[in-house]
């Protein structure tokens, strides 16, 4: 089971979520910004990977603040403009079982 906690307007998570109710080996949780984001992570340790569905500037913004909260969190990764859902989901999945 591999949990993604998507950071982002739940509207730009869809294909994210299609993929992850058909797909028994992965959870995605959801939170719209920094804050929600650093309760999740606080409350949830079972989170495997961050997946930030945001802007350029944005990202750069939650990236810095999430490694300086906890350097020994979860990988961070950052959704490119025209990657798929699958590609996000397949990029995180190897370089998790990559670090195993």
């Amino acid at each position: 089971m591999i949990t993604v906690l998507a950071v982002g307007e739940r509207e730009r998570a869809g294909e994210l979520d299609r993929l992850a109710a058909r797909n028994p080996s992965l959870e995605l949780l959801h939170a719209t910004g920094l804050e929600e984001a650093l309760d999740r992570l606080a409350r949830n340790r079972r989170i495997d990977a961050v997946l930030l569905l945001v802007d350029a500037s944005a990202a750069r913004e939650i990236e810095a603040t999430l490694l300086e909260e906890d350097p020994a969190g979860p990988p961070i990764f950052v959704a490119e403009a025209g990657q798929s859902a699958r590609e996000l989901l397949e990029t995180i999945a190897r370089r998790l079982r990559a670090s195993e």
